[in-house]
């Protein structure tokens, strides 16, 4: 097959002046016998390489060493090649000569090498020759020219031009070319990706896949794609260790000023903070010591029960604010090496502290809110609660005692079911009459809570006290859904014997049962009161089902706000909206320019039929495929969208709404039984509680605050 051979040239070089010549820097990507990739990362001067060569390798070892491991699996950062401008010039000058008595001819374009500068390559003394002959002998070596392409519009000036390659101890002239020009990725401003960055939720679908897509994904790729991007997204890394190593040789002792006055301030504040978040530590631990030594009690228990979402929440929050430092330090350096992955930790890294300065925003908005308009909404919750007793919950109660929309019930249960439900209001109503004149310093002390911590916290909070005040509804609701359950079931029981049909639990099937005279006459006896009290306790089944519902709705609006703020990636909207560039979503090549080089090849200049043998001779199809096309085109990324971004979080946090849940719901509720009593939304993770000295506490809030400045450590660690 013809080989294939695509350079991934950084466009900053195409659009830089251009040098007599330089060596390059990058990776060597094989994924099949006849296909090559070559990633160049950048281009040294020749005279800085010579500088450099006495520790080469050592560079060279230390940038692998540094790149990410699936990097390291699949390819080596090592010496690729060089290009010089006088390649570009006089394409039928001595270096073809040299090439054509020198090489053996072969057909595609290649021949072998004969010696080491048979094929026109520069004599290298010292490291970089050695490099170059160790290259040549295990892998590959390119030598490129330089060809003009005049795009002003894109600050294109020349691109590379293909002159030899060396692959594994062969020399190929002519083979398909695509030149790919790349803008190097810089951390906080572009990279490129070739999936979703929630892969991991987008992928997960039930559905079979087709044989033809099993067939396909079993042939051998023709290029490794994940490689090649994850080089070019570590091509900025390996520039800035190589320049470094070379920088560090030289006298490092002329530290600017203005640098250690920003070094000391930032120190300054590092220590201000973590005394702060330890002494915030120290209130916490104290905290939950002492309700651990109350957790036996059955105040704790009943507390816990009563207050579970408030509880739930609160846990979250406090270890968010324990865990703050080990999220914000950045313990794993390898992965700064690719701007990809850099990207993922540093988002991953600051969602923790953007979700909560956003919680703690919120909160302060409405708790300031409340605080300054306390009585105001105090008289209007009083209003509101007497209106919903009175006019709702003890009309309801008495108009259905009468005749309810003309519909005639069994006055004698109606009566007793009502006044039931009027006692039971007229207790608790009577209970919370001493209860209201605290209500204005729940209201502050809710207020308060906001704005310490949050919005969450205080609205779980209401939450739970909507639960405790409306305890007598639920409580009414639950006695009638057992009469009215328990009614169901006994009619339908009786209307089995009517059909000679038993109900089989152990096979969950009905069969077929041969009653009695005697139990047929129960049964008949049985069936016709319960069937003309059905409407009676299906009416205040419904009436009390309703307020339920609306009471629980009101919790899940409640409940859906507060899953809503955890799931938000804030930081990755916020990042979205100032530069799209960081979320890319795929890749696609502009094609800017396409051309065969048949008549410009240095290869098929000196070909000549008439030096071979008459059956030796190659063929005009034979010529052809000598005749190598080159494409030229530039790498471009789509962008998520914002929906793309938040909704596989929402996704994850309401997956367990689904249509199941919502169908067992609406038939629990027509069939009186327990109907769940809030979404089951997932919220964050709890961790296990943090329990550490406050010195060894306070050293890690400092040295992650200190490590915001991991750049600069990380590149003097990594060069001394």
């Amino acid at each position: 097959m013809r080989r294939k051979c695509r350079i991934w040239w950084p466009k900053q070089l195409s659009s830089a002046q251009l040098s007599c010549c330089k060596f390059l820097f990058g990776w060597f990507v094989t994924c099949s016998s006849d296909s090559l990739d070559i990633v160049v990362a950048f281009a040294a001067n020749h005279k800085y390489s010579l500088n450099l060569q006495s520790g080469l390798q050592e560079t060279l070892h230390s940038i692998n060493d540094n790149m990410h491991v699936s990097l390291q699996d699949k390819s080596k950062f090592s010496l690729l090649g060089q290009y010089r401008s006088c390649l570009g010039h006089g394409q039928n000058g001595l270096v073809e000569d040299d090439m054509r008595s020198s090489c053996t001819h072969g057909v595609d374009g290649v021949s072998k090498c004969c010696g080491q500068r048979s094929c026109g390559c520069l004599k290298l003394d010292g490291v970089l020759g050695q490099c170059r002959q160790t290259s040549i002998e295990s892998s590959y070596w390119i030598e490129l020219a330089f060809d003009s392409l005049h795009l002003q519009a894109k600050g294109i000036h020349w691109v590379p031009k293909l002159h030899h390659l060396h692959w594994k101890r062969e020399i190929v002239f002519q083979c398909d070319v695509h030149v790919i020009l790349y803008e190097i990725p810089i951390y906080g401003a572009h990279h490129f990706s070739l999936r979703y960055w929630n892969s991991s939720e987008q992928g997960k679908a039930s559905l079979k896949k087709p044989q033809w897509v099993d067939e396909l994904q079993q042939k051998q790729p023709l290029n490794d794609m994940d490689t090649v991007v994850l080089a070019i997204n570590s091509a900025a890394a390996a520039q800035i260790i190589f320049e470094r190593h070379d920088s560090c040789k030289q006298s490092s002792a002329n530290t600017p000023i203005i640098l250690m006055f920003c070094t000391f301030v930032w120190h300054i504040l590092a220590m201000s903070l973590a005394s702060l978040s330890t002494i915030f530590y120290i209130f916490l631990q104290f905290f939950h010591s002492f309700l651990n030594f109350e957790s036996q009690s059955w105040i704790y228990s009943a507390s816990a029960k009563a207050f579970s979402n408030s509880w739930i929440n609160f846990r979250i929050r406090c270890c968010q604010i324990l865990y703050w430092p080990i999220f914000l330090k950045d313990n794993d350096l390898r992965s700064q090496t690719s701007v990809e992955c850099a990207e993922k930790v540093a988002l991953h890294k600051h969602s923790l502290w953007s979700s909560l300065v956003v919680d703690i925003f919120l909160g302060d908005l409405i708790g300031l809110a409340l605080l300054f308009h306390a009585e105001s909404v105090c008289s209007w919750v009083s209003n509101f609660a007497s209106d919903l007793t009175n006019e709702l919950l003890r009309s309801g109660s008495v108009w259905l005692m009468g005749v309810p929309a003309g519909f005639k019930l069994n006055i004698e249960l109606a009566e007793v079911l009502g006044m039931i439900s009027l006692n039971t209001i007229q207790i608790w109503s009577t209970l919370w009459i001493f209860v209201g004149s605290l209500f204005i310093y729940f209201i502050k002390g809710l207020g308060i809570l906001a704005i310490l911590l949050g919005v969450t916290i205080p609205a779980a909070l209401v939450i739970d006290m909507i639960v405790i005040v409306t305890l007598h509804v639920s409580t009414l609701h639950w006695f009638i859904s057992i009469l009215y359950s328990q009614q169901l079931h006994a009619l339908a029981a009786l209307w089995r014997i009517f059909r000679g049909r038993k109900w089989n639990p152990l096979r969950q099937r009905l069969d077929s049962f041969d009653y009695t005279v005697k139990q047929h006459v129960v049964g008949s006896l049985l069936f016709t009161p319960l069937l003309l009290l059905l409407p009676t306790t299906s009416v205040f089944y419904i009436f009390f089902s309703i307020l339920n519902t609306a009471i629980s709705l009101s919790c899940m609006f409640i409940e859906v706000i507060i899953s809503v703020i955890h799931a938000t990636p804030f930081i990755k909207i916020a990042l979205r909206l100032i530069k799209p560039q960081r979320f890319p979503l795929g890749i696609w090549f502009e094609i800017i320019a396409c051309h065969n080089s048949s008549s410009h090849s240095p290869w098929s200049a000196y070909i000549n039929r008439n030096s071979f043998p008459v059956d030796e001779a190659p063929q005009k199809e034979d010529i052809d495929r000598t005749v190598s096309s080159v494409l030229i085109s530039v790498l471009h990324s789509n962008y998520l969208s914002i929906g793309q971004m938040v909704l596989p979080h929402f996704r994850k946090a309401f997956s367990g709404v689904s249509r199941s849940y919502i169908a067992m719901s609406v038939f629990g509720l027509l069939s009186g039984n327990k109907v769940a009593s809030s979404m089951g939304a997932t919220l964050p993770s709890t961790m296990p509680w943090l329990c550490i000295p406050y010195k060894e506490y306070w050293c890690l809030c400092r040295n992650s605050i200190l490590a915001c400045t991991v750049d600069c450590n990380y590149n003097r660690c990594h060069d001394s």
